[in-house]
């Protein structure tokens, strides 16, 4: 018996797969509104963050090193207004409250 195929015989390239195909391995992008304004989404896959921290602003957690998460920005904004966000929580932005409580021993940096 011969080994299973991993790759597709002869498929599309990957120029022309879907977005939510690209997406899923850090490329692309997407511009998405929310609270009246227009923010640009981009998966990011993780391996480029080796060793950097991020805090979601959605849990208030901790992002790990080298866990794919998505950073968004106001379509008219700055570097300095990019936020980096785990995917569920910022597809459940709307369903959050605006204050977050944080548990008694986490950080508060």
């Amino acid at each position: 018996m011969s080994p299973r195929r991993n790759r597709p015989r002869g498929g599309e390239s990957p120029a022309t797969a879907p977005f939510a195909e690209r997406q899923r391995y850090g490329g692309g992008g997407a511009t998405e509104s929310w609270r009246g304004e227009e923010w640009s989404v981009r998966p990011v896959s993780g391996a480029s963050a080796a060793g950097k921290r991020y805090r979601c602003p959605g849990c208030d957690q901790e992002i790990p090193s080298g866990l794919p998460h998505l950073v968004t920005w106001p379509e008219f904004g700055g570097i300095e207004d990019r936020r980096h966000w785990h995917k569920a929580c910022w597809n459940a932005r709307d369903r959050r409250t605006t204050r977050v409580q944080r548990s008694r021993n986490a950080p508060r940096y």
